[in-house]
C-alpha cells in the first residue's frame, strides 16, 4: 500500500476523534471511522480496513468504559455476560468477515438503521427510564443473547454496532437511554477485543494508521462519555435520533449514487 500523506492522516485522525465522541454517547462511531477509513485507504483490503477499524475503536471504548463505570456504576450482573457473549460472538463473526464483499456494506446497515430510527422516533417515551421488561435468569438470558447476535454481526461488518447495543438495551430490555449507553460500551469494547482476537495473528491490522486513529478516538471517547452523564438521558435520546438520522442520509445518498 502507499504512503499516506500528511493531509490524509490528518483527516483520518479527525474522523476517529469525531467517531469516538459519537460512539461514546450513542454509538455509530464506525459509521463515521470506516468510510473515513475505506476513502483514505483505497489499497486496503476489506479485511484490514476492518482489522485497523478495530484497533482505532478499542481504544475509544476502552476510555468512554471507564468513564461510564466510575460515574454511572452499570450493573456488573448483566454487564460481564454481556461483555462475554459480545466476545465471542465478534470473534465467530470475524471468521467470516472476509467473505463480505466491500459494496455489500452500506446497504446492510442502511435497512438496519432505518428500522431502528424508525422504531425510536415513533415511541417518545422509549428510554426515558430504566423499567426492565425481564427478571431474573430471563433478563440474564436476553441480555446475553442480545450480546451474542450483535457481537456477531461487529465482527463481520461493525458499523453502527454501538447503536444497535444502546436501542436493543432500551428496546428489549427496558433500560434508560444513559444506563443502555453505559453498557453498549463495556459490550462494544468487547466485541473490539473479540474481532483483535483473530485479526492481529492474522497480521490484518495496518498499526501506524490505527494507532494514530486510536489516539484520537480515546480522546474522543472520553469527552464522549462525559458529556452523555453530564447531559442525561434525554440528551442521549435526541443525539441517538439525530445520529441516526445523519447516516441514513448519508449511506442512502451513497447507495442510490447521489454522492
Amino acid at each position: 500500500m502507499a504512503e499516506l500523506s500528511v493531509t490524509v492522516i490528518a483527516l483520518l485522525a479527525l474522523a476517529a476523534l469525531a467517531a469516538g465522541f459519537v460512539d461514546a454517547v450513542v454509538g455509530g462511531g464506525g459509521l463515521v471511522q470506516l468510510p473515513a477509513l475505506l476513502l483514505g485507504l483505497p489499497g486496503a483490503s476489506p479485511v484490514q480496513v476492518l482489522a485497523t477499524n478495530k484497533l482505532a475503536s478499542v481504544c475509544g471504548t476502552a476510555a468512554s468504559s471507564l468513564t461510564y463505570c466510575r460515574r454511572i456504576g452499570p450493573d456488573l450482573r448483566t454487564a460481564l455476560p454481556l461483555m462475554g457473549l459480545a466476545l465471542v460472538g465478534a470473534f465467530t463473526g470475524a471468521l467470516a468477515a472476509s467473505r463480505i464483499p466491500r459494496e455489500a456494506f452500506e446497504p446492510i446497515v442502511l435497512v438496519a438503521l432505518v428500522v431502528v430510527g424508525g422504531y425510536v422516533l415513533v415511541r417518545p417515551e422509549l428510554g426515558e427510564r430504566t423499567a426492565l421488561r425481564f427478571a431474573g435468569h430471563r433478563h440474564l438470558v436476553a441480555a446475553m443473547a442480545v450480546g451474542f447476535v450483535i457481537g456477531c454481526y461487529d465482527g463481520v461488518l461493525g458499523p453502527g454496532t454501538g447503536s444497535f447495543f444502546v436501542f436493543a438495551l432500551v428496546g428489549l430490555l427496558g433500560y434508560d437511554f444513559l444506563q443502555a449507553s453505559a453498557k453498549a460500551k463495556l459490550a462494544n469494547f468487547a466485541t473490539n477485543v473479540g474481532a483483535l482476537l483473530l485479526f492481529v495473528p492474522h497480521g490484518a491490522v495496518l498499526w501506524d494508521v490505527g494507532l494514530v486513529m486510536g489516539a484520537c478516538n480515546l480522546v474522543g471517547g472520553y469527552l464522549g462519555a462525559r458529556t452523555a452523564v453530564a447531559r442525561g438521558a434525554r440528551f442521549v435520546r435526541l443525539f441517538f435520533i439525530a445520529v441516526v438520522s445523519a447516516f441514513v442520509v448519508r449511506l442512502g445518498g451513497g447507495v442510490l449514487g447521489l454522492w
